[in-house]
């Protein structure tokens, strides 16, 4: 498909078959993520490709930020909630946490180098979708839980979780409705 397609056909992907990724398709994903735009090229982004040990790793925090938001919307079924959130994480054929730099006492940088690492991310999206992978941007509490950074090895002052690309083959792609064009831009003279 041409660039416009790809753009405009991707959707983000609840559910993914047990199909892996392969790491050649992978790599040329980060690639594509290297090459995004990057004021002053600071290259902000990591990758963290999470594999299924650290995933388990993770269950007992996943578990604990499930509890916390099921008590505080008052769900009846706060175990099969638990249960739900952790197949997010250990479900997906390929998990990646994404980081931002972070630069001390410069709120400016930070905030340029958070937007060229979301460049990276939908480039390596778009590289995805284009060799028939689908993917979720996730950024539940699980990215702002000290326990993520501790057990990920990223030092929350240096580094900023800025989310889960959960990736795989899709099951099935809805079809969404996007707003016309003329609800969102204004011409001014």
């Amino acid at each position: 498909m041409n660039g416009q397609e790809l753009i405009n056909s991707r959707r983000s992907i609840y559910k993914f078959t047990e199909e892996t990724v392969g790491d050649d398709l992978l790599n040329q994903a980060l690639i594509a993520a290297s090459n995004a735009p990057c004021h002053k090229h600071t290259h902000p982004w990591r990758f963290y490709i999470l594999g299924r040990e650290i995933r388990s790793k993770l269950i007992p925090t996943i578990t604990k930020l499930s509890k916390i938001k099921s008590k505080k919307l008052q769900s009846k079924n706060i175990e099969a909630d638990a249960q739900r959130a952790i197949r997010k994480i250990t479900d997906p054929p390929l998990l990646i946490a994404v980081t931002s730099q972070i630069t001390p006492n410069d709120d400016f940088r930070t905030k340029e180098d958070y937007a060229a690492t979301v460049c990276a991310l939908h480039n390596l999206v778009l590289s995805l979708w284009d060799n028939g992978i689908g993917s979720q941007w996730s950024t539940g509490s699980i990215t702002r839980d000290n326990d993520t950074y501790d057990l990920l090895s990223i030092d929350s002052k240096q580094e900023e979780i800025i989310g889960f690309i959960k990736a795989g083959y899709p099951e099935k792609i809805r079809t969404v409705n996007k707003k016309p064009v003329d609800e969102f831009v204004n011409y001014v003279d």
